[in-house]
Formats: structure tokens, C-alpha cells, sequence
């Protein structure tokens, strides 16, 4: 076991107010790896404080000083590089491969990305007679989720400091080690007390109290809908600035001229990543419905190449679900699917062969989804792909756009132009045409029940600045 006992406030590792802590579960053994600190509304308090009262100084401090802080938290994350992958396949269940690749990798280049944009000379703007003028928004409560539990820290993070916030972060309880794999880091390079603080613990607990602060000035958060819009709520009374990344349900259109072995090989991996836990996963693939069945077993094939397995494996590329109850709410998934007509591809709601112990679903395909089904409308968060066919492009676009969602999604044509005067017309933050690759420098949000706001890039610092107009 790797307990780790205590929150890190103003600068110093402190015990919690109360003595009671939460146990961190490997979700491929099931059995327990750490145990961390329940903190409560007492140690949200402290946190706080102590932000507000370094917000002044760090507010203060040049572009080159923060860039400077960012670039040794960076050379931190560098070198526990392999530390952090290791842990985020313990407690999350990424496969080995796959947390070193993105998990701990992504994170460095969110850092990298506010390090250089400091380094450039940013002149103030001028219109007519006014100065516009960014400010620091003040102190920031960050609460994000275990899916990817270290890159959605450091996107938050990385733009709040440079903007020149003091943050206040809350992790999710479920996957927390790789957040004190990140103080550690901070803490190692040197910022000053109360410019970054944690506090662990359940969400109805410090994730409310945090938002409900009257000294937070604005909230960015990662997550569920539901959790989304009671951030919202809360957030609104006090009238507080709020960045919500929510969830997706993210449509991979396969129009008629596209290479549909690529676009299918890929499509299967893209939904299947971390397990299908990612909120820009391809779950629905639309096809033209002349060519479903071809699809359809390319899929099949495809998806059995994705065997559960061990994550500390370095040939394992499906991993188990996060908890027993993520675990069980994906395979209801599945149940309701069958039992609503989708035909069964391949896997299923039963326990993958040989994996009794430990939270994994078979990689599991659906075919003749219904467009307007529980299957093509639920974001489920696991390794569950649904195919969905089409009779021409505008009745793809329709059923593209049929979510409540709009995060991602992806276009494949044998004609360029035809994919992005496709992809122009799906309501949906990002969208990929013929595989392009995931930007880490562009803006990241989404329409709709997606969320408000973006992060990630040049424009994530807008979400941590005021805009002053001084009239000269």
C-alpha cells in the first residue's frame, strides 16, 4: 500500500481535519492500494484561505517568473514520467502502454504549451481610445474526474497559473495518486504557499463546498451532466464564472467513397480507448447502409483483438472499468441494448473468459442501433460501440447531430473537401476528419450538454482572465 495521509495547504503537507480516510481500489485485483484523506468543508476552508491570500503576490509576479515555475513543474513531470504512468494503471486501469503514451505524456504538454505562450511577448490591445487589459480572474476551484486524472488537472492548472490564478484542486476520489505525483512536483519547484492547494474527498462534500465558497471566483469542472449542472447551480448563486467540460456521445461518419477498413480499424480504437472511458470516444459509427454488414464484421474482428487483460501487461490494450459500479452500470448498458433489439455483434453483458476477479467488460459491438435508443444516446463509458447505418449523407448529418451532446467526432471521405464540408456542418466542439490527429493547442469544449467553455490552447487562458477596458 502507498497511503498518502495528508492534503497539501499553503505550501506544506497537513493533516486533514478529521481522521477518516478513503480507500483507492486497483480496479484489475480489486484490492485495496492506497488510502488518502477524506477532507470535509474544514479543510476547503483552509485551502482557500490560503489561496486568497497568496492571489495578490502570484497575480503580481511577471510572465517570465511564472513561465519559469511552469518550466521546473515541468522537468518535475518529465522526470516521474514513468511513476506516473505506472500508478495511473494501478488505480485507473489504463493499459501500461497507453497510460505512458497519453497519460503521463499529455500532461507535459499541457504545461509546455502555457510555458512557451508565456515566453512570447503578448502587447496590450488597442481599440479607439481604450486600453483592453486581462487580469488574473482570482482564486480558481478545479474539480476533475479519474478517467484521466492527471491531464485534467494540468489543463486546468497549467492556463490558471499562467493566467495568474491560485488554484484550489480537487481530485476525483476514485483514481487521486496521480494528483500527489503532481504536488510532489510542485512542490519540488518551488511555487510560493497557497498558490496550489489539494483537498481530497467526495464531491458532495469538498466538491460542494469548494464551489459554494464565497471567496472562489470561478469553478472549472470535469464530468457527468448531473454533476455538471448541480456545479452550475451552485456556481449561480454566488453569480461565480463556471468552465464545464461534460460529457459525449461522439459520432464517427464513414460517408460512402471512404478506405473502409481504416476508417473502421480506427474508429474501434478510438471508442475503446481507456477502456471506452473517454468523454471524446467515436461510439456511434454511421455507415452507409450498403455497406453495414461489411461493417459490421470488420468491427466484429476488429473488437476481438481488444482481449481484457492486465494493464501492468505491455500487450494488454483493453483494461477493466475504474470501479465495480462503473463496471456494472456498462454491462446494464449492454443488457438494455439486447433487450431493446440491437443485434449483439460480438461480447456482452457476461464476465470476459478467465477474468472472474477484477471490473472488465467484454469489448462488445452492437449493430442496427436505433438512432433515438439508449444505446445511441447514453454516453455508458465503456468499451461499447455502436453501429448505426444511413441512407445518404443528409440523413447521416441528422443522425450525427441527434444528441444531446456535442463534444467530438470524426468524418471520413475519399474526398477531403466533402469531409470538412461535412464535418463544418456537425454541431460538435472538435471534430477529425480522416483521422487527423488530436491538437493539444487548440480549444477543447463542446456544445450543447457537453459543457461551457474550452481549455487547452491560447484560448483556455480567456477562461482564467477578466477583460478590463481602460478609456485613455
Amino acid at each position: 500500500m502507498t497511503d498518502r495521509t495528508e492534503l497539501y495547504v499553503d505550501g506544506a503537507w497537513v493533516p486533514a481535519d478529521g481522521p477518516e480516510t478513503i480507500p483507492v481500489e486497483n480496479p484489475a485485483t480489486e484490492e485495496v492500494i492506497a488510502e488518502i484523506p477524506q477532507g470535509g468543508v474544514a479543510d476547503v476552508d483552509r485551502a482557500v484561505a490560503a489561496a486568497k491570500r497568496a492571489f495578490p503576490g502570484w497575480a503580481a509576479t511577471s510572465r517570465a517568473e511564472r513561465a519559469e515555475l511552469l518550466g521546473r513543474l515541468l522537468d518535475g513531470l518529465a522526470k516521474r514520467a514513468d511513476e506516473i504512468g505506472e500508478t495511473i494503471a494501478k488505480d485507473v486501469g489504463t493499459p501500461l502502454k497507453i497510460a505512458q503514451r497519453i497519460q503521463a505524456a499529455l500532461p507535459q504538454t499541457d504545461v509546455k504549451t502555457y510555458v512557451d505562450l508565456l515566453a512570447a511577448d503578448e502587447p496590450e490591445e488597442r481599440v479607439g481610445n481604450s486600453l483592453i487589459v486581462r487580469e488574473p480572474a482570482g482564486v480558481v476551484g478545479a474539480i476533475t474526474p479519474w478517467n484521466y486524472p492527471l491531464h485534467q488537472i494540468t489543463c486546468k492548472l497549467a492556463p490558471a497559473l499562467a493566467a495568474g490564478c491560485t488554484v484550489v484542486i480537487k481530485p476525483s476520489e476514485v483514481a487521486p495518486l496521480a494528483a500527489y505525483r503532481l504536488f510532489d512536483a510542485l512542490h519540488e519547484a518551488g511555487f510560493p504557499p497557497g498558490v496550489v492547494n489539494l483537498v481530497t474527498g467526495y464531491g458532495p462534500v469538498v466538491g460542494e463546498a469548494l464551489v459554494a465558497h464565497p471567496d472562489v471566483d470561478l469553478v472549472s469542472f470535469t464530468g457527468s451532466v448531473r454533476a455538471g449542472s448541480r456545479v452550475a447551480e451552485l456556481a449561480g448563486r454566488g453569480i461565480k464564472r463556471v468552465t464545464l467540460e461534460l460529457g459525449g456521445k461522439s459520432a464517427n461518419v464513414i460517408l460512402p467513397d471512404a478506405d473502409l477498413r481504416t476508417a473502421v480499424k480506427v474508429g474501434v480504437a478510438n471508442a475503446y480507448l481507456n477502456g471506452g472511458q473517454t468523454c471524446t470516444a467515436w461510439t456511434r459509427m454511421l455507415v452507409p447502409a450498403a455497406l453495414e454488414d461489411e461493417a459490421l464484421e470488420l468491427a466484429k474482428t476488429i473488437a476481438e483483438g481488444f482481449t481484457p487483460g492486465d494493464p501492468l501487461d505491455p500487450k494488454t490494450k483493453l483494461g477493466p472499468m475504474v470501479s465495480r459500479v462503473q463496471r456494472d452500470r456498462v454491462r446494464g448498458f449492454i443488457t438494455q441494448g439486447i433487450d431493446a433489439g440491437a443485434k449483439l455483434v460480438t461480447g456482452g453483458a457476461d464476465t470476459p473468459l478467465g477474468r472472474d476477479v477484477g471490473h472488465f467488460v467484454s469489448p462488445t459491438v452492437f449493430g442496427g442501433v436505433d438512432p433515438d435508443s439508449v444505446l445511441a444516446q447514453e454516453e455508458i463509458f465503456g468499451p461499447v460501440l455502436s453501429v448505426l447505418s444511413y441512407a445518404d449523407e443528409e440523413e447521416a448529418l441528422a443522425i450525427a447531430n441527434n444528441s444531446r451532446y456535442g463534444l467530438h467526432g470524426a468524418v471520413w471521405s475519399g474526398d477531403q473537401e466533402r469531409a470538412l464540408a461535412f464535418a463544418r456542418r456537425v454541431r460538435t466542439g472538435q471534430i477529425d476528419v480522416n483521422g487527423g490527429a488530436f491538437n493539444p493547442l487548440a480549444p477543447f469544449g463542446g456544445y450543447k450538454q457537453s459543457g461551457v467553455g474550452r481549455e487547452m490552447g491560447r484560448l483556455a487562458l480567456d477562461e482564467f482572465t477578466e477583460v478590463k477596458a481602460i478609456q485613455l
